[in-house]
């Protein structure tokens, strides 16, 4: 099998946390063996905002942007819409060229391998570059295994023939081992049967008839990133991979972030090359069952930010869940429609803003008259910003105060500030004024603070979520 250039790895966590010791004061039990703390996604993140802050940092550790990508893969068991191709949206935030060819995968957590495979053989990709983004955050019911261990993480992988890494090997088996681990059509909750021995059977019979598939001596692998759907289930996998439990600890991330699905084996990855590691076994696998192995060398540049910040009581874990939440009022909130959130898309996902043709004043949006000069040009250069910026003035906007459209978030994440931000412009010392959420945050935010934008959730309307740009205090930024 051809060998393919791996360029860099990306890797991300939200910064919320919930230790094992919280379920266990709840439940009087903790089922998730080996996890000490989990990482759970905020209000407004789901696992398209987690793949974009992946993606971003695996093309800025490969010197690339989104104009250079060429083929775009989004693996997810865990979509936040049950029926798009979530994969434009990425794209359009991204600023991947609309000519590039896109793949969505999920099913299963297995979906992340499929997404680099599927990305490998299309390539190579010329003057331009292969992306694999791969995000997860599952859940199940409160009471249950999955639940216990479910994290959230995501993962990007920048594929490139040129790259200073290499997938030497590939290898694949699939075999039926129904009911391991599902979800049933039209719930957002996995479950399974909980017969242990067969899930083991599934979990070690498929992955040991990848493994002698793969020609590649594990003597020589530095660290195996196995699928961790706990803490316990990897070193089930020592004799079937042919590795030791100390190869597999050295791409342990479950203990710090649980169950992160399909981006699981290859955040054990990123954790691995980040150490230095030089030849790294990925070991991925879906229930059902399905297997795929990648034997990659280094170096490998990676760029990450999975520690934790802010840690919740198990009753902030439940809010952030949903589970004891309310959503918007019925008939509430600002109404957009659909086109006319599309037509401002430039602005929301990219920043685009528009200097004047008669005064070349910075405008946000660039529509009517300028804001300067007041001229009804009509003809505005597009100016992409770099997402940099500083507090023009700010307002908390404490429980129960927010728009009817922010019920939702509110109820989950409590209150919020939100600001008018001058950012700043791309080559001169000219700004422009926007509206925005400011992300949750230790530091006090007043007149001055810097502030860099990012990606979230901003809201749902007529079922379709609406993404966006927020803002986040630079120096929690991580």
């Amino acid at each position: 099998m051809t060998a393919s250039g791996l360029a860099a790895i990306g890797a991300y966590a939200p910064r919320l946390r919930i230790d094992a010791a919280a379920f266990e004061a709840a439940w009087g039990r903790f089922d998730a063996a080996g996890i000490d703390e989990k990482a759970v996604p905020d209000a407004d993140e789901d696992s398209v905002t987690m793949g974009i802050e992946a993606a971003r940092r695996a093309l800025t550790a490969a010197d690339a942007s989104g104009t250079d990508v060429a083929h775009l893969a989004f693996a997810t068991t865990t979509p936040p819409m049950a029926e798009e191709d979530l994969a434009a949206r990425l794209c359009s935030i991204l600023t991947v060229p609309d000519s590039a060819k896109t793949q969505t995968m999920t099913g299963s957590t297995h979906a992340g391998a499929q997404a680099l495979d599927a990305t490998m053989d299309g390539g190579p990709f010329g003057d331009g570059i292969g992306l694999v983004v791969i995000s997860d955050c599952p859940r199940g019911d409160p009471d249950s295994e999955v639940e216990h261990a479910a994290g959230a993480g995501s993962v990007a992988l920048v594929v490139d023939e040129d790259g200073p890494g290499t997938v030497i090997e590939r290898a694949s088996h699939t075999e039926a081992y129904p009911g391991t681990r599902f979800r049933t059509g039209g719930d957002d909750r996995t479950t399974g049967l909980g017969v242990t021995q067969y899930d083991r059977d599934a979990f070690t019979t498929t992955l040991s008839s990848a493994a002698k598939r793969l020609d590649v001596s594990m003597d020589t692998v530095d660290a195996a990133a196995v699928q961790s759907p706990d803490g316990k289930l990897p070193y089930r996998a020592t004799g079937a991979l042919g590795v030791d439990a100390g190869t597999i600890a050295a791409a342990d991330t479950v203990s710090s972030l649980g169950d992160t699905g399909a981006a699981s084996a290859f955040l054990g990855a990123a954790t691995a090359f980040a150490d230095d590691a030089e030849r790294v076994l990925i070991a991925a696998y879906g229930s059902g069952a399905s297997a795929t192995l990648f034997a990659v060398t280094g170096p490998v540049p990676v760029e990450t930010a999975l520690d934790g910040t802010a840690s919740l009581s198990y009753a902030e874990y439940l809010r952030r869940r949903g589970e004891i939440t309310r959503d918007e009022p019925e008939g509430g909130g600002a109404y957009v429609s659909v086109p006319s959130w599309q037509r401002t898309i430039p602005q929301r996902h990219r920043l685009v803003a528009g200097r004047c043709s008669a005064c070349d004043a910075l405008n946000f949006p660039p529509t009517g008259a300028c804001t300067d000069c007041h001229e009804r040009t009509g003809d505005f250069e597009a100016v992409e910003l770099p997402g940099t910026g500083t507090v023009e003035a700010v307002t908390t906007i404490e429980q129960g105060g927010a728009p009817p459209e922010f019920v939702a978030q509110q109820s989950k994440s409590g209150q919020f500030d939100s600001a008018i931000v001058a950012l700043d412009s791309p080559s001169d010392a000219q700004t422009v004024s926007v509206p925005a959420q400011v992300l949750p945050t230790k530091a006090e935010v007043t007149i001055g603070t810097s502030v860099v934008l990012t990606t979230r959730r901003i809201y749902t309307q007529e079922g379709v979520i609406r993404y966006g740009f927020k803002a986040q205090v630079a120096s929690q930024r991580r």
